[in-house]
């Protein structure tokens, strides 16, 4: 047994939500230990696991060695995140996560439905403990009141999921009651738990502000980029600046002003929506044979659905779910964002307009084809776990903002419209650097950050502040999209250079190598012995 293996046989059943979303069913039936003492357990084994994997000898073949380095950047983002434990800090862990286990339970429907109904009930009957350790792991001198809001706007959403949503997607009357019932326990501690958030929020005084040495740590050592958060605040202006120059002469001047005429044109309802996007993935999908660019993994299905009703007041663009990568399934959903059911008239026709069909082609090659559904249903045959299991937002999200790239230079957007859209979602990318390293490095503060989203680019007030409280929550994450994106334009452009390959075996070879920090990747695609068009 290998030292990965033996540390994904342990990592696995230490998270069980995670391993339950890989279509490990085994583990469906609990959320884990949410407790101190779990996760001060967890932690310490992370250590020790670290000492064993840097003390031993690197594995001499390549594949192995690339999943022995992949688990190290794992262990040393544990490593660096203990002095700042999220665990400590955010009630979004206790408040999301057993949602999002609990929703994709019967999203992809992998056991009968009597054992799904099973291993929910055991789940709901675990929440008011985990709540409860939310109450008794937070602290106040360690949480940001800005963070325990933003937890809190979602546990508002969770009485309607937990009684209704839930419920609703079982068939059985008997176990459909069943549910509501265990459903409506839980929200009650919920409530509970809003109730002493909102006074908590009042007490925190702790600090959202990684700081520059945490966050270029995680930029060096986890994800590999071989620089900090000075040089990618750096490169994030001067894209933001190549870009606007660019986006002013397609626009023949403001183009800030020409998106916002976009908006104008859009579907007249949800249903019409719907109909739109499934147009475009589907077109998104053909121009891919056409040109030959990838290959599809067999039985790959995207599915064009509504967004759940509990999630329809977080997003306003599509977003995608993945297939359960541990299994054979290879369906993947990508979700319009239908509004609320309560929702006005006027916020419906805010989101037909935050969706205008100038954004759809890119969106939808984002979200399925090339991007996330085709990666993702393409990655799902590789037969190495540790690839499954961990993955990184650098290049899952920079490879759906490349695949905007890619098509772009194919010639997929040759509406002007949608070509000036693609470049209006580039530049929001860029502003995100710029205003995610600022605020956790230097002295943007979230007033100055949502001008600059304001002002800089063309978000509304609302959207703008919705914006910077997940990047005060989520420090990292938001720069992810564009510099993935120009990390792995870097790779192909050598790739191509030397004569590796052609552009699909590149999109195949990296794309099938997993989701990897993008000093591996470069490594996958550029140092690999044999043949280039393998994944292995």
């Amino acid at each position: 047994m290998t030292l990965v293996t033996s540390f994904l046989d342990w990592y696995l059943p230490a998270h069980p939500i995670a391993a339950a979303s890989l279509g490990l069913t085994e583990h469906e039936g609990t959320l884990g230990d949410f407790t101190e003492n779990g996760f001060v357990a967890r932690q310490r084994e992370h250590d020790q696991w670290l000492a064993r994997f840097t003390e031993a000898r690197p594995p001499t073949d390549f594949s192995a060695l690339i999943d022995h380095e992949l688990v190290l950047t794992h262990l040393r983002r544990e490593r660096a995140m203990a002095d700042w434990p999220s665990w400590r800090r955010d009630p979004a862990l206790y408040v999301g996560l057993p949602m999002q286990g609990l929703f994709g339970t019967f999203q992809h429907r992998l056991q009968p439905e009597p054992e799904l109904v099973a291993s929910a009930l055991s789940r709901l009957k675990e929440l008011p403990g985990v709540y409860a350790a939310c109450r008794a792991n937070l602290d106040v001198e360690q949480a940001s009141p800005l963070i325990v809001r933003r937890a809190l706007n979602q546990l508002r959403t969770t009485r309607a999921f937990l009684t209704e949503v839930l419920p609703g997607a079982v068939e059985n009357e008997g176990d459909r009651a069943r549910m509501a019932e265990a459903g409506a326990r839980a929200a009650d501690a919920a409530e509970e738990l809003a109730v002493y958030l909102t006074d908590f929020a009042e007490r925190a005084i702790g600090d959202w502000r990684m700081g520059e040495k945490l966050y270029s740590t995680l930029l060096t050592e986890c994800e590999l980029l071989g620089y900090g958060a000075g040089e990618l605040l750096t490169r994030g202006v001067a894209a933001w600046q190549a870009l606007d120059a660019e986006a002013t002469e397609l626009a023949g001047g403001d183009w800030r002003a020409k998106v916002r005429t976009f908006q104008d044109d859009h579907a007249a309802s949800m249903d019409e929506l719907l109909a739109d996007v499934t147009t475009e993935t589907e077109r998104a999908r053909q121009f891919l044979k056409d040109h030959d660019l990838v290959t599809f993994a067999e039985g790959e299905e995207c599915k064009v659905v509504p967004s759940p009703s509990f999630l329809r007041p977080l997003f306003v663009v599509p977003f995608y779910g993945a297939p359960p990568a541990m299994t054979t399934s290879r369906v993947g959903f990508h979700f319009v964002p239908f509004t609320p059911d309560d929702a006005t008239p006027e916020q419906v026709e805010q989101r037909l307009r935050t969706n205008s069909r100038a954004s759809l082609p890119t969106l939808a090659v984002h979200e399925a084809y090339p991007g996330h559904h085709w990666h993702f249903s393409w990655h799902a045959g590789n037969p190495r776990p540790a690839r499954k299991v961990f993955r990184t937002p650098y290049f899952a999200e920079g490879w759906g903002l490349y695949s905007e790239h890619m098509m772009r230079e194919q010639g997929y957007f040759a509406d002007p419209a949608h070509e000036l859209a693609h470049l209006d979602f580039r530049l929001f990318r860029a502003a995100r650097i710029i205003v995610d390293t600022e605020l956790h490095c230097g002295d943007m503060t979230p007033a100055q950050a949502e001008e600059f989203m304001t002002t800089k680019y063309t978000l509304t007030a609302g959207t703008a502040k919705g914006e910077v409280d997940r990047y005060c929550a989520w420090p990292t994450q938001a720069p992810s999209y564009l510099t993935g994106a120009m990390e792995i334009e870097a790779i192909r452009n050598e790739f191509l250079a030397r004569g590796l390959g052609s552009l699909k075996e590149f999109h195949d070879r990296i794309a099938g190598s997993g989701a990897l920090p993008l000093g591996l990747a470069r490594r996958v695609v550029l140092e690999q012995p044999g043949e280039h068009a393998g994944w292995r």
